[in-house]
């Protein structure tokens, strides 16, 4: 009798230790996600995150990484050198996250990556663009492509639709990124034989720039190729039109951004940029993604969305080739060994990771391996001219 009533127990007791057992083996895998999400680069660092949520969710939402859920650990950087550093460091050390995403602006990448890679913890930037980002170390990632293959591919199409023959340079002086594609905007303009009326400065912050477009106007340029950040670059092309500086602008990774139409709203027409990824462009996968990021936005996505998207699916076919062990160093050491090998195909189109050198000449981290996409604004939208 005693044997018949405990069998029942036993049975259900057992069923439960395997719950409990299969429940043990699914673990929340921790990835930490440092952005400007105020200040004045949020509007990068917003779009950035709400890529990164979608796509893991998406993930999620399909058995996770083995049946293991991404879980995003969020701190706001606010575009800010020392806030980028203080993050990082809450995120390896004290969240103990198994890899880093971001920072949003190269000034910040410049500043903290080192402490990823002193660290052996991968960061992987999907907005990082200036030159030497990637030769910091072999745990440093990227998959926006670089000024310096982007810059080269935006002047000579615009050029040679627009008969260009002369330009107007105007850069940010104070800021890594904008110094770093004003010195590749440099390059491409000697490489291409193309005239430099007047080069003029400005700086972060800065809110009138009618002293150096007045100066640029009287060179009387055909274009005006501007390396600026969208919270000065907007402005810019604003007060050129009120001057009567109707030419067109050729403008870095920082001006590819939806928010133009609202902050240089009117004079938002003429702007030419390079980018991997374009609104416009339509294939089946960017087209699942601008539907699933609009449905859960209610705007549309930009550039910025759209890397850290892919970003976070690239990482996910890397995850899968890792069996996790619950050993941290061991675990962020396989998914650096397994990230470099990742090709995908997403709403960037097609991408594969290139291998950077240090000053020395030295393998270091890796590069998007991508061709750009050339656009330039009419009426409200991007429209494709490459």
């Amino acid at each position: 009798m005693i044997t018949r009533t405990l069998r029942p127990l036993a049975v259900a007791a057992f069923a439960a230790l395997a719950a409990l057992a299969g429940a043990a083996q699914a673990a929340d895998i921790k990835l930490g996600v440092a952005e400007a999400l105020s200040g004045g680069a949020a509007q990068y660092g917003q779009s950035i995150r709400a890529g990164f949520q979608l796509a893991a969710d998406e993930i999620n939402a399909a058995g996770g990484i083995n049946g293991n859920k991404l879980v995003l650990v969020v701190e706001d950087e606010q575009g800010k050198k020392e806030e980028a550093i203080n993050a990082f460091k809450k995120l390896i050390f004290q969240d103990k996250v198994l890899m880093l995403f971001g920072p949003t602006l190269s000034n910040s990448a410049q500043a903290a990556d080192p402490i990823a890679q002193a660290a052996k913890t991968v960061v992987f930037g999907t907005s990082n663009t200036a030159d030497g980002i990637t030769s910091i170390g072999d745990h440093v990632f990227r998959n926006s492509v670089t000024e310096a293959d982007v810059l080269p591919v935006t002047i000579a199409t615009a050029a040679k639709k627009l008969g260009i023959k002369k330009v107007a340079v105007l850069y940010g002086n104070d800021d890594v990124f904008t110094k770093s594609g004003y010195d590749n905007f440099k390059k491409a303009l000697e490489a291409q034989k193309i005239a430099v009326t007047t080069t003029e400065t400005f700086a972060k912050g800065d809110v009138d720039f009618k002293a150096q477009l007045t100066k640029i106007k009287a060179s009387a340029p055909d274009a005006l190729v501007l390396s600026a950040l969208i919270a000065e670059g907007a402005p810019i092309m604003v007060q050129a039109r009120q001057l009567g500086l109707n030419v067109p602008v050729i403008g870095g990774n920082g001006m590819n951004s939806v928010k133009v139409f609202e902050l240089a709203k009117g004079a938002s027409d003429g702007l030419w940029i390079g980018s991997p990824w374009s609104i416009e462009n339509q294939t089946k996968e960017n087209g699942a993604f601008i539907v699933a990021y609009t449905k859960q936005h209610k705007s549309a996505p930009d550039q910025f969305a759209a890397q850290a998207y892919d970003a976070m699916y690239i990482t996910a076919q890397a995850l899968k080739k890792v069996k996790l062990s619950g050993d941290l160093a061991k675990d962020r050491a396989a998914l650096r060994e397994a990230l470099p090998a990742v090709k995908w195909t997403g709403a960037t189109g097609g991408f594969a990771f290139r291998r950077a050198v240090d000053k020395g000449g030295k393998p270091a981290g890796y590069d998007a391996d991508q061709t750009a996409i050339v656009s330039v604004t009419k009426g409200g939208r991007y429209a494709i001219e490459k």
